[in-house]
């Protein structure tokens, strides 16, 4: 059964199955799949870029009231330039370095590694939290952290004794180049460190280490981060004092604040995916996208008539020459076809010519011979019996073919 003929006795279904999803609407699909796909290529490549970090942590992004956003904000309404660090490779900025780990048990070599020489202040942590069930970003304060949390903060190459005590408020005192700000009411309870390593700068009543410097580097500790953090800059005073402080360590000449995330867990890394949307690799992205464009267009668009697909077994007479010829070539016998074609041509001759009827082959062929013309019957029989390649054969055919047109006009 032939191809055309299946399509004839389906061809109802064939057209209500086509009619189920009009062109319009497998464009719009397909315009929406892309659309969605590469949204979410963007979203996987950016996502940690989009983080909020509103999750209550100790860092420069967090609005609880232990985090520090509140004097990021504070620091650019008043023209200090601050920015957030997501990546390690921004550690070597010229600008002062503002780490705020969570625990002591950061790992803070690679920055320490990176900041050598160079202005960084690290806030020690103080308090121990819990997130508040009632409102996203905010936690609860549960206590303080154990002392030897703080107190491993630079351990071993920094070691620090970390101890609390009441502070009753009083102010703290700052070594006499300081701003006076810096000798401001002491949070309660105060949190204080005691190292030989370390330099003082602001120290309480009892001489405990507020705000140290570690040796003759550009690297201070900040012991209590109630004097930096969202709870402690409430106050005027305490967040006159937190932008002094700032200021007081950033004594290098550099022009801005850079506070770091990383080491809470809110940097960002190079992966593969985000590379192809940023430059040199973008280029390469958008000629790519051009061309699967094109090929989609060229997929979607057809040129030239529409072609109806040729049927797998004609109708008639050409249909039983063609079939037969091909079976006849897969055989490889084209060249034992000459003896029967000269036969068939010799028995129209005999019609054509008016060959008398009681002849033999050999008389009719020398009858044929006598008529008019540049070749003779009998050789060109001759050729065709001998032919024995299909090349032999067509040659033989056609010369008898233009035989018979001769003497036939």
């Amino acid at each position: 059964m032939s191809e055309l003929a299946i399509g004839a006795s389906g061809g109802g279904s064939s057209r209500s199955a086509g009619s189920v999803l009009s062109p319009l609407t497998v464009a719009l699909m397909l315009v929406i799949g892309i659309v969605g796909f590469a949204g979410s290529l963007l979203l996987g490549a950016y996502a940690p870029d989009l983080r909020s970090g509103r999750n209550g942590g100790t860092h420069a992004l967090s609005n609880a009231a232990t985090g520090f956003a509140g004097i990021v904000d504070l620091a650019r309404a008043t023209g200090r330039n601050p920015r957030l660090i997501r990546a390690e490779g921004e550690w070597r900025t010229e600008d002062l370095v503002v780490a705020t780990p969570e625990h002591g048990t950061v790992d803070m070599s690679r920055l320490m590694a990176a900041r050598r020489g160079r202005a960084t202040l690290i806030v020690l942590p103080k308090w121990a939290t819990t997130p508040d069930r009632d409102v996203a970003g905010w936690v609860d304060v549960v206590g303080l952290l154990p002392a030897s949390d703080p107190a491993g903060t630079l351990a071993p190459a920094t070691p620090m004794v970390v101890t609390r005590h009441p502070s009753g408020g009083r102010p703290l005192h700052a070594v006499r180049w300081a701003p006076a700000s810096l000798s401001v009411a002491a949070p309660r309870p105060l949190q204080v460190v005691r190292s030989p390593a370390l330099t003082p700068l602001v120290t309480d009543d009892a001489g405990g280490i507020v705000l140290g410097q570690i040796g003759q580097s550009p690297v201070y500790i900040l012991s209590d981060p109630d004097l930096l953090d969202n709870n402690g800059i409430r106050r005027l005073e305490r967040a006159r004092a937190g932008l002094d402080l700032l200021d007081f360590v950033n004594s290098t000449g550099a022009t801005g604040i850079a506070f770091d995330v990383t080491l809470n867990g809110l940097g960002r890394g190079r992966s593969p995916l985000k590379l192809a949307f940023e430059p040199p690799f973008l280029a390469m992205t958008l000629a790519s996208v051009v061309a699967l464009a094109l090929v989609g267009w060229q997929a979607l668009i057809r040129f030239g008539p529409v072609q109806p697909p040729a049927r797998a077994i004609a109708f008639g007479k050409t249909a039983l020459i063609d079939n037969s010829a091909t079976i006849v070539r897969k055989a490889g016998h084209e060249g034992g076809l000459g003896p029967r074609y000269a036969a068939l041509l010799r028995e129209r001759a005999r019609a054509i010519f008016g060959v008398p009827p009681g002849l033999s082959d050999a008389e009719a062929d020398a009858y044929l011979d006598r008529l008019q013309g540049s070749t003779r019957f009998t050789t060109l029989v001759a050729d065709a019996i001998a032919a024995e390649h299909a090349a032999d054969m067509l040659a033989s055919a056609q010369a008898l073919h233009q035989w018979q047109q001769e003497k036939t006009r």
